[in-house]
């Protein structure tokens, strides 16, 4: 069992590196793609095989939240900027630059999402106006141009993306990240059973779950360490830089207790957030010195 968990781990851990190494690019969607692939066949593993007996636990630690576990509920913001459908392009070009968000929902009574409106609807949006007057003046019709400014007629609901694609609070971080991956967009509106808006996520939010300052790393690691059955946890020096921790030291079992408590301990330590990866070099010296 904590060879599966690890490997899905380091599985998760590729997965947050492709995608952030895409938002700056130098990774393509396909490569995030197979990251995801990969995730989701691991889990789809578990999820058949239903009789795997679940691992032991040594000490009353109360549910742990694996990182594969987490979902968007966790990191979504529930504060959210929206539009109506009779919402002016003016008005939505302000919510934007002054939110510095790039994009909101576009919302019908009762909190239902009717679709989208992005950044990119409103360059679209200019740019068609822009060639219609162009056209016009091609072709003479100079009195189009005499109409009303070209931004009066252009409302939420003529220029949103819609359906919306949405999220529930309940998928999986994997599962935010492969909608915007496909789909080439920033924030998705998180709806609930019957479709109203409960919050949005974006990318910013999935990303927040693989990285961590190293001093709230160590605490934890440090906190995983004194729960444990140790003879004493203080033998167990832990080092944290750029996500990834090193053990060194040694690790001794309280008297009585009969079970290896190493493994344990590298699996609650892969659990924490923000962890890259895990150095175990326990005993090292003192295999040094015997030798």
């Amino acid at each position: 069992m904590a060879r599966t968990d690890i490997h899905l781990d380091a599985m998760l851990r590729h997965l947050g590196a492709a995608y952030y190494e895409s938002l700056h690019g130098r990774a393509s969607r396909s490569d995030v793609n197979r990251a995801l692939d990969t995730v989701e066949e691991h889990l789809h593993e578990q999820a058949a095989r239903p009789e795997h007996p679940a691992p032991a636990r040594h000490h009353d630690d109360g549910p742990r939240h694996r990182r594969w576990a987490r979902r968007v509920s966790d990191v979504m913001t529930t504060t959210v900027v929206t539009v109506d459908r009779i919402t002016p392009y003016q008005e939505i070009d302000r919510l934007l630059t002054e939110r510095r968000i790039s994009g909101v929902p576009v919302l019908m009574m009762g909190r239902q999402v009717a679709g989208v409106v992005t950044e990119a609807d409103l360059l679209a949006a200019e740019d068609e106006t822009a060639r219609q007057a162009r056209m016009a003046d091609t072709m003479g019709r100079r009195r189009l141009l005499h109409k009303p400014g070209p931004h009066v007629n252009l409302t939420a609901g003529t220029m949103m993306t819609a359906p919306a694609i949405t999220i529930g609070p309940d998928a999986t971080i994997p599962a935010a990240a492969r909608l915007m991956n496909t789909h080439r967009i920033r924030r998705l509106p998180v709806v609930d059973e019957d479709g109203k808006l409960v919050g949005v996520v974006s990318r910013r939010d999935l990303l927040s779950v693989f990285l961590r300052p190293d001093p709230d790393i160590l605490h934890d690691a440090r906190q995983v360490l004194d729960e444990l059955p140790l003879a004493d946890a203080k033998e167990v020096i832990v080092t944290v830089k750029h996500g990834v921790v090193t053990l060194t030291g040694t690790m001794r079992p309280e008297p009585g207790t009969e079970h290896d408590l190493l493994p344990l301990a590298l699996r609650l330590i892969w659990d924490i957030d923000g962890v890259v990866d895990v150095v175990n070099r326990l005993g090292e010296a003192q295999a040094a010195e015997t030798a």
